[in-house]
């Protein structure tokens, strides 16, 4: 197993963490199962995975208390994270609220929520425009104060807006989006992140299961899932980017492991402070997952990883 220490001195952490909102949020709204999924976060424990990730957002509100009923008793085995900031409103579209009163009561709230005194990182899920970087943050920084959150970091953000917040607070991580399809990250966010010994946190890590080699076509998706509403998830983008997933597939297959083995280890050999945090609510899919941080890419897998082909479509 891999491990490295959150905002490189705090707690250490296995070098794959665990995504919690697709067992609450997001994915096949008919497939959840909360007494597995408990089971799965159980699991992932004894696997040495110590890092779970949620938000307030997710369900929106389940998921934290989901999280919370899986970690009676087991508190002290992991490093909680959970995030603020962002609201769904009944038509389930998403809104920023960076206001300092807002996040204050957001954290709150989710403590509650999640039955403990305190989470491990509390992070702001995006910031808001109409709210200046310094102000939410300065309240994040407040809840460090009050032992509300033991570290902060940030999410889906650019390197001026972490050195912005540094210059009040230390920003112990940053999650993004970054995978085989999506790699924006690469040209400034990640390598200041390593820089600064920034935890770096890859969500949706496997293309949201597209780089799985799962999906063919749209249909292969469950009837009432958020995927069918994204870009790259349409009849034609899906087809499209098939030759991404076949290639994974087939290199995947020259090492003998999995295309999401493969997909995680790609990301793994990126920087020591990349921790993905994949998602999953099924057994076999975490152990799959967490054996990643075993596997050395070779030179000719990494480089036909790197020649992967551009997506089509865009995240969102």
């Amino acid at each position: 197993m891999r491990y490295t220490r959150l905002g490189g001195d705090g707690p250490q952490i296995r070098a794959i963490g665990l995504g919690c909102m697709g067992m609450s949020w997001g994915y096949d709204e008919d497939g959840r199962d909360d007494d597995h999924s408990v089971a799965v976060i159980h699991r992932a424990i004894e696997l040495g995975c110590n890092l779970l990730d949620t938000a307030d957002l997710y369900g929106p509100f389940t998921n934290e208390r989901l999280v919370g009923r899986a970690l009676r008793g087991r508190r002290d085995q992991v490093v909680l994270a959970t995030k603020g900031g962002l609201l769904a409103d009944d038509s389930r579209a998403v809104h920023r609220n960076g206001r300092p009163e807002h996040l204050r009561a957001a954290c709150e709230a989710s403590l509650l929520r999640l039955g403990v005194d305190h989470v491990d990182l509390y992070q702001l899920h995006r910031v808001d425009p109409a709210v200046p970087i310094e102000e939410s943050w300065g309240t994040l920084s407040e809840l460090v104060t009050e032992g509300k959150a033991r570290m902060i970091g940030l999410s889906e953000v650019s390197v001026d807006e972490i050195r912005r917040a540094e210059e009040i607070h230390p920003v112990a991580s940053v999650q993004s989006e970054l995978s085989l399809w999506t790699r924006e990250p690469l040209d400034s966010v990640l390598p200041y992140c390593t820089e600064q010994q920034i935890t770096f946190l890859p969500f949706a890590p496997l293309g949201r299961g597209f780089l799985t080699g799962r999906f063919a076509g749209t249909a292969d998706l469950p009837v009432r899932d958020g995927r069918r509403n994204l870009p790259r998830f349409q009849p034609d983008t899906i087809s499209a980017n098939q030759e991404i997933a076949r290639r994974i597939v087939r290199v995947s297959s020259e090492m003998g492991s999995t295309p999401a083995q493969v997909a995680l280890a790609w990301l793994l050999a990126l920087a020591d402070n990349v921790v993905p945090i994949p998602g999953t609510k099924t057994l076999s899919h975490l152990e799959d997952n967490m054996a990643a941080d075993s596997i050395t890419l070779t030179g000719d897998a990494r480089s036909a990883l790197d020649a992967l082909p551009e997506p089509v479509g865009t995240r969102y």
